[in-house]
């Protein structure tokens, strides 16, 4: 089943307009029966982390199975998405297909579960289950923790920001900080020269004298 993130259990309205909440009374109402759900719905915000993602109203195409068991109604299958982001590397926009599976159950009456509030677990609300937390979890869990545009992406120089894949080659010359200091000692001329040159037509005075 997908992971757990929560230690409440998982209760309460919820959102019948929400593409993602589905009415299941007529399996709640004949167990052991099935129902196939496949269906292209719109992405929620947030479905991702900061570099990478499915953007919100893009489309989620669902594969699922909906089973009537004794616990409750059983989820099964396959979400598809788009993903965009950056790379992690040289930040150059990333576009690729996600293909997720889930399998989680949701409980006709949770209360009733031994060790309900030291893990989460789904529930049916009003003949209404609510798949948006499960494929989030599913989705987040299934993204890199770091995305790259190639797995030999050679990221960007750290010098001066240029990415290193349009410049082979690339590199700056390191100089050692002691020769450095030595380069900025540049000779100069000395101000006794100029005392000396300057004393010359006085020595020829004096010999003349």
């Amino acid at each position: 089943m997908s992971g757990k993130n929560s230690g409440a259990v998982s209760r309460g309205m919820v959102d019948r307009k929400s593409p993602l909440v589905f009415q299941v009374r007529d399996l709640l109402l004949n167990p052991g029966t099935m129902r196939e759900l496949k269906e292209r719905v719109a992405a929620p915000a947030e479905l991702g982390t900061v570099m990478i993602g499915v953007q919100e109203n893009s489309d989620l195409d669902l594969d699922l199975r909906l089973e009537a068991v004794h616990e409750g109604i059983l989820v099964s299958g396959t979400v598809f998405a788009e993903l965009t982001g950056e790379c992690g590397r040289c930040l150059n926009p990333i576009a690729d297909d996600l293909e997720v599976d889930l399998q989680e159950l949701f409980y006709k009456d949770a209360s009733e579960i031994e060790g309900a509030d030291e893990e989460e677990i789904f529930e049916v609300v009003d003949d209404f289950i609510d798949l948006e937390p499960i494929i989030r979890d599913a989705v987040v869990t299934a993204l890199p923790f770091q995305p790259v545009c190639r797995e030999d992406c050679a990221g960007l120089c750290s010098e001066c920001g240029i990415r290193l894949d349009d410049e082979p080659g690339h590199h700056h010359e390191v100089v050692d900080p002691r020769w450095q200091a030595l380069a900025g000692l540049v000779s100069t001329p000395d101000s006794g020269d100029h005392t000396e040159d300057a004393a010359v037509p006085l020595n020829d005075e004096r010999e003349k004298s």
